[in-house]
């Protein structure tokens, strides 16, 4: 049997194992990795660059490769919906506006474009949930260089590289920003996502 196939099979199984434990984190190994790192993670920067991912499973099944040209950060945004202040004139309280305020962004889609804003000189690619606490919610960004020489060399990232590919994360064009403007659901009732100008 060959060495290599033999090789490619173990790592095969190896991203299937991570996979499993990540699908329900409080019931595997993974919930006491994280309540280890998750306070370290709050004393670092709310976008942090990291050198490798935290799920490399998730990670290569959004694209990431372990090559020049590809950079990974992790990004801290806060849960909830809007923190309005409560109004000291007179009306109903069902008038006040100030519960059930929400936007109509995911958390996710503005922590993209939070990356997208830091690194401007790259693109984003995808991103994916690590972590959650009581306070704020963690992502994993992918980003990739479009004026890297081994990006612009490799026929399955290059589209990237497209100038209709420029801030993809401000207009909408990753996976959350699809989910968000309706693009993902099909037939009765989205008739209209996909006449909206980027």
């Amino acid at each position: 049997m060959d060495v290599a196939f033999v090789a490619e099979q173990k790592v095969l199984f190896m991203y299937k194992y991570i996979r499993d434990a990540w699908k329900n984190p409080d019931e595997s190994y993974v919930r006491e990795l994280m309540w280890q790192r998750a306070p370290k993670w709050k004393k670092e920067k709310a976008v942090q660059r990291i050198e490798r991912p935290t799920r490399l499973d998730r990670a290569r099944s959004l694209g990431y490769r372990a090559k020049k040209g590809f950079v990974v950060v992790r990004t801290r945004v806060r849960r909830g919906g809007r923190r309005k202040t409560r109004r000291f004139n007179g009306r109903k309280p069902k008038r006040m506006g100030v519960n059930k305020i929400t936007q109509a962004k995911s958390i996710q889609r503005i922590a993209e474009e939070r990356v997208a804003k830091k690194y401007p000189n790259m693109e984003v690619l995808n991103s994916y949930w690590v972590w959650s606490t009581g306070k704020h919610k963690y992502y994993e960004v992918i980003l990739v260089d479009p004026n890297s020489p081994s990006i612009i060399n490799d026929k399955k990232i290059n589209w990237i590289c497209s100038k209709k590919h420029t801030n993809r994360a401000l207009r909408g064009l990753t996976s959350a920003g699809n989910k968000g403007r309706g693009i993902k659901s099909k037939g009765k009732g989205s008739e209209q996502a996909r006449r909206r100008k980027i």
